[in-house]
């Protein structure tokens, strides 16, 4: 953050050749845990702002993209998804999504971070509401290990983690993705974050090659925001059985968000489909 006589703001620096700021009216939280710095602030124009070594993590502002496109893209692509894994996600905005399905009847939240956690339930309660609800079983723990030692299958799991650095790094390993490919039930599918075409297509490259070493059906898809670096960002979709297309090439159904009937602020089935159609250059190096 830096200050001067006239106002205050908080600066993401994007591996020292960029940086994204927003101005701050005051600091909620700042408590350094054994794992990374941890900050919430309000911001003038965003609202209140996670930051984790200060890295923009969520902006109230626009949170329902990230949280509604990890979410819904796949749960409307399951047939009725009853149990869903989180790994990650500590502020509670994945799981609230995740929560607006009436199929789903258990929801693990595995979190490697307590003061994540108690900084998004103090001040971030937008995204933090429903981790009390009775469906929710919050674990503060490594994911890592949680998956290695799960002898549990799960319908859906959902790799809400940040940057691949510091302890979010072994979630991009292929050591990892051979135990979530274990712990997934018949015809499971697997959500990750991941990076961003422009800034991390290395990245992207690396992780769509490591899910092709345990599954058969490997996808990436995008969507923008306001808060992380260059705008636009992507997830990736894996699983042996399951395509997130529409039918007749995969076994998306429009059918099924009409006939849930929930509102959204970014998600729809045209945004569904419309989010793997992806730009020339992520095509030719991806090669998906």
């Amino acid at each position: 953050m830096k200050e001067s006589s006239l106002d205050l703001w908080v600066d993401e620096r994007h591996r020292e050749s960029s940086r994204v700021g927003f101005r701050v009216v005051r600091t909620l939280f700042s408590q350094r845990s054994p794992y990374q710095q941890v900050d919430v602030v309000e911001t003038l124009e965003h609202g209140r702002v996670l930051l984790n070594d200060g890295l923009f993590m969520v902006s109230e502002r626009d949170e329902f993209v990230y949280h509604e496109m990890m979410a819904h893209v796949p749960l409307f692509t399951l047939t009725h998804p009853r149990r869903v894994l989180v790994i990650g996600g500590g502020d509670g905005g994945t799981v609230r999504e995740v929560l607006r399905h009436p199929s789903v009847e258990e929801c693990y939240l595995v979190e490697i971070d307590e003061v994540v956690l108690e900084a998004c339930r103090r001040h971030l309660p937008q995204t933090a509401s429903k981790l009390t609800d009775p469906r929710v079983k919050v674990i503060c723990g490594d994911g890592v290990e949680f998956v290695k030692g799960c002898n549990e299958n799960f319908d859906l799991i959902l790799v809400d983690s940040t940057d691949p650095i510091g302890p979010a790094t072994p979630l991009f390993g292929s050591a990892f993705y051979g135990e979530v490919r274990r712990i997934l039930g018949p015809g499971g599918v697997v959500v990750s974050q991941g990076e961003s075409p422009f800034y991390g297509l290395s990245i992207q490259k690396r992780l769509v090659e490591t899910l092709r070493e345990h599954f058969a059906k490997v996808y990436i898809y995008n969507f923008s925001n306001l808060t992380y670096p260059g705008g636009l960002w992507s997830f990736t979709f894996a699983s042996d059985q399951v395509s997130p297309l529409p039918a007749p090439h995969g076994d998306f159904s429009s059918q099924r968000v009409s006939d849930l009937g929930l509102e959204f602020q970014w998600y729809s089935a045209e945004m569904h489909e419309a989010s793997f159609a992806l730009p020339a250059f992520m095509k030719r190096e991806i090669q998906v």
